[in-house]
């Protein structure tokens, strides 16, 4: 059966959600090979092997930490030409998808980038995207080389089943470019204990209807009785009520999660462009004729200060 090259996207071992929803899309155009750069393909591959990656390709060498993405893309191009795969996926981080772009020109192929599903056709993998700020769904297909698509995260549901996963040292020759540009230091992000804003299932997004960053304590209190990411929108991170980092919206960060909360938020293009396809859309504002309501599955009029806090300590209650 044809093999389907996979990128992992792990740290040191912990295999993350993106990389196991690749392999669920993989088994759809054949056999999965998960690539594993970097210490921890010990403890990652028996999880590979779980979701269904047939073999497990690993390399670990001080350049993949060293430099920036270029050795990546070096392995990942060793990785190429030792399997012949019918397609290479890739999740859809910023790093993941230079690396995935450095790859595609290479080896001469098309690329396709956030996809949100990956589908098997009569002449090679199809890939569906949400464009123009999600008002289009389109499928695609690479007419030339071997098909590089990324995949937003929450795109499937991981489903297990277990393969062989036999773990394969990957010999990489790393070209005169992989130590041009060298990391100088490193500081770790302060966990705040929530899921990751783009991988998770449940985000709950504030905005301008806050009224001030001391209000976020609201979003967070909901976020944590649900096991939530926290969002924001453009608006509410431009006024430094929020890190920037949370930023939801096309110039933001974009999720898709089962659910989306978005409270205060009016629901311009710009914020519906990079949460549109969640799942489930529930809108809080008191502006009856705010744009969100067209959007949301749910929606309540109502001011966030009441609405907000009577629904978290339900869902406390609840789960109480």
């Amino acid at each position: 059966m044809a093999e389907v090259l996979v990128y992992t996207d792990h740290l040191d071992g912990a295999v993350r959600k993106p990389t196991l929803e690749l392999l669920t899309l993989a088994r759809r155009l054949g056999d999965p090979v998960a690539v594993v750069l970097g210490p921890g393909a010990e403890i990652a591959a028996p999880l590979l092997a779980e979701h269904g990656a047939v073999r497990v390709l690993t390399a670990d060498a001080p350049e993949f930490a060293d430099y920036l993405v270029v050795p990546k893309v070096d392995a990942l191009e060793a990785a190429y030409r030792a399997v012949s795969p019918v397609a290479v996926l890739v999740p859809s981080s910023g790093e993941a998808k230079e690396i995935a772009a450095r790859l595609a020109v290479r080896i001469g192929s098309g690329l396709i980038t956030d996809a949100v599903d990956v589908t098997a056709g009569e002449s090679g993998p199809v890939a569906t995207q949400s464009v123009f700020a999600a008002a289009f769904t389109t499928t695609s297909r690479v007419a030339k080389g071997t098909p590089v698509i990324t995949v937003k995260p929450n795109s499937a549901t991981v489903e297990a089943a277990p393969a062989a996963g036999t773990v394969e040292p990957l010999d990489v020759a790393f070209g005169p470019l992989a130590t041009g540009t060298r990391v100088v230091s490193r500081s770790p992000r302060e966990s705040t204990g929530r899921p990751e804003l783009t991988e998770a299932a449940i985000v709950v997004s504030g905005g301008r209807g806050l009224n001030g960053a001391k209000n976020f304590a609201l979003i967070e209190a909901l976020a944590d009785s649900l096991g939530a990411a926290v969002g924001a929108s453009r608006a509410a991170v431009d006024a430094d009520w929020y890190p920037h980092s949370h930023q939801v919206g096309q110039t933001g960060k974009t999720v898709s999660p089962q659910l989306y909360i978005a409270v205060g938020i009016s629901g311009a293009i710009q914020h519906r462009a990079g949460m549109q396809t969640s799942k489930t859309i529930v809108a809080v504002n008191k502006d009856a004729e705010a744009p969100i309501f067209e959007l949301a599955d749910y929606g309540v009029v109502g001011d966030l200060f009441d609405v907000v806090p009577a629904l978290t300590d339900e869902v406390k209650a609840r789960k109480g």
